[in-house]
């Protein structure tokens, strides 16, 4: 609760000039906490398509792995398996919507990885399942940076609207009373003045 002001013209300057802050400042949160959940809301979005086309690529890399144990023998396969490049690194950037960062992740080597063994005694399985095991892996990537997003989004929505809140509910209702206040009071004692004002002439007439 702010302090009572004194009914002065400066303090209802002073009122009305916080009172106009501060319905900018709502607007202003207002327009953010839109932006904000609009980006959200397409984020989701796309993170629903790529969970989707995830679980259809893993369910080719798996369905080619079968294959290829099938033609190759799994001893086989799981040897060629020790030749896969686990991980080739990731870099992390950042970028801003509406002073909230968001983070943009990519691999290095996005291209087609090229197999790390020989084709002498291999299938065209174990290619497909190579290909499409990458796929997962860079799709997998791209779903952490949506859901990281949509995780710190969701906290600047949470904090705008709480923000936002304060003034609509708490700080704007109390300066639009203490303007009315000090206005009728000041209206007040000029109606008292005016009439002092006036006895006095009349009382020299």
């Amino acid at each position: 609760m702010a302090q009572k002001l004194a009914p002065t013209k400066g303090n209802l300057m002073a009122a009305k000039n916080t009172l106009r802050l501060s319905k900018q400042g709502y607007e202003m949160l207002d327009k953010k906490r839109n932006i904000l959940i609009r980006e959200m809301m397409q984020l989701i979005e796309e993170a629903k398509d790529v969970e989707s086309r995830i679980e259809d690529t893993f369910a080719k890399a798996y369905h080619a792995l079968e294959r290829a144990n099938f033609v190759m023998g799994v001893d086989t396969v799981a040897d060629y398996a020790k030749s896969a490049v686990i991980e080739n690194g990731i870099s992390l950037h950042l970028r801003s919507v509406m002073g909230v960062e968001l983070p943009i992740v990519r691999m290095h080597g996005d291209e087609e990885d090229k197999p790390a063994y020989g084709f002498y005694d291999t299938s065209s399985a174990l290619d497909e399942a190579l290909v499409e095991f990458n796929r997962v892996k860079r799709l997998t990537v791209q779903l952490a940076e949506i859901e990281n997003s949509v995780y710190r989004l969701a906290i600047n929505i949470k904090k705008t609207q709480k923000r936002a809140n304060a003034l609509e509910n708490i700080t704007i209702p109390m300066y639009e009373d203490m303007t009315k206040e000090i206005e009728t009071v000041l209206e007040e004692k000029e109606r008292e003045e005016h009439t002092r004002l006036k006895l006095i002439k009349n009382t020299k007439i």
